[in-house]
């Protein structure tokens, strides 16, 4: 297993549950078109996807610089998406981003770093 020093972006939707809840295929569709924006901007910014499940996105910068860019073009994007969406039912997600080391594992990052970049998102 690798350890590198990296920069961990970890995103999710606020109250994705409660919109799950309220109307799945809304939810998902809407989910869809803010995930190719989301995956688009990691690319751009020279990220790597390595997980996500549900409304999350884990993903490694080599760069904290990068990583910040990414996710205020993002947040701007989403702000956008959301202009003419009544309030609650706007999509609104939350990022945070961590520098530390990390363990590599084929398609996976493992160590506290990440653990901190979730927590910093939520």
């Amino acid at each position: 297993m690798e350890r590198k020093l990296s920069t961990i972006f970890a995103s999710d939707v606020v109250g994705y549950s409660k919109m799950m809840g309220n109307n799945e295929e809304k939810t998902l569709e809407t989910l869809g078109e803010r995930r190719e924006v989301i995956d688009s901007a990691i690319t751009e910014h020279n990220g790597i996807i390595f997980g996500s499940a549900g409304d999350s996105v884990i993903a490694e910068f080599g760069s904290p610089v990068k990583a910040t860019e990414c996710a205020v073009q993002i947040q701007g994007k989403m702000k956008t998406m959301n202009e003419d969406i009544p309030v609650d039912q706007q999509m609104i997600f939350r990022i945070g981003i961590n520098i530390g080391d990390v363990m590599v594992s084929k398609d996976n990052l493992f160590g506290d770093a990440v653990n901190v970049a979730a927590r910093l998102e939520s």
